[in-house]
């Protein structure tokens, strides 16, 4: 599993300075979180781990973003590879207004990699179901519609989704923000079991939850990263007062 690097990173949108020479090294099989106030940039760094910025009118980047040793912002990089490569779980979940089976397939028959026989289809959805801890659950109901399911069943099928792709890092934008405190803790479950086998970026203002999941943390204030570390490190033993600050509540 590749690696993440991250070199004197800034993005503007337009004239507003979002992101301010950002530097990190996020680690194969590991779950990194980023904290921070609302407003911070957390979200903007994420998304530019797969480009996803690029969508956005008048947003200028400079810096490298490194998985493993391919800069993702050299010429002729190829964005759906990258989005393969590096697949997004947003807020809410995001299920398409289909089957099931038709959800986890999706991205195989996007990219041109859906087997031909319906049994190698099956195979690619019960081992990407079962990763994700849905499969007994499921397996008599794929031809159902997957917006009958439980919000925390959506939010597990959106990462199976990812891993039947075979993608290799997996971020995450407030994954359980929509999620209530039980369906939540299957969630944090999940991405322990999947760190095993894809690097984890999650972005979250639940600082419990980054305690609870990460390995390693990082802490944005206006669009600097101001402290990145080991996630007992930076909790307990903060080098930056204002780190200090915002994980005691004095603001954010």
């Amino acid at each position: 599993m590749p690696s993440i690097t991250v070199e004197n990173l800034n993005l503007h949108y337009g004239s507003f300075h979002a992101l301010k020479n950002v530097s990190s090294y996020f680690k194969e099989r590991t779950i990194t979180a980023l904290i921070g106030p609302s407003g911070c940039g957390k979200s903007t760094l994420l998304r530019c781990l797969n480009r996803m910025n690029d969508l956005i009118d008048g947003v200028r980047i400079d810096g490298r973003v490194l998985i493993g040793d391919k800069d993702i912002y050299s010429p002729g990089t190829n964005l759906i590879q990258l989005r393969k490569e590096a697949g997004m779980v947003f807020q809410r979940p995001n299920p398409f207004p289909l089957s099931i089976l038709e959800n986890v397939l999706f991205g195989l028959k996007i990219h041109g990699q859906m087997p031909a026989q319906k049994r190698g289809q099956f195979e690619r959805a019960e081992k990407a179901l079962t990763a994700v801890g849905l499969w007994e659950a499921l397996k008599e109901k794929l031809l159902q519609s997957a917006l009958d399911l439980t919000l925390e069943q959506q939010q597990r099928l959106c990462i199976a989704r990812i891993v039947a792709l075979e993608s290799s890092i997996v971020l995450m934008d407030e994954p359980c923000s929509a999620l209530d405190p039980m369906a939540t803790e299957k969630i944090e479950s999940l991405m322990l079991q999947l760190k095993e086998k894809y690097t984890i970026v999650i972005v979250t203002h639940n600082m419990q939850q980054a305690a609870r999941i990460s390995d390693e943390t990082g802490f944005m204030l206006l669009g600097e990263l101001l402290e990145f570390g080991i996630t007992g490190q930076i909790f307990t033993k903060p080098r930056d007062e204002r780190t200090n600050d915002y994980i005691t509540g004095r603001y954010g």
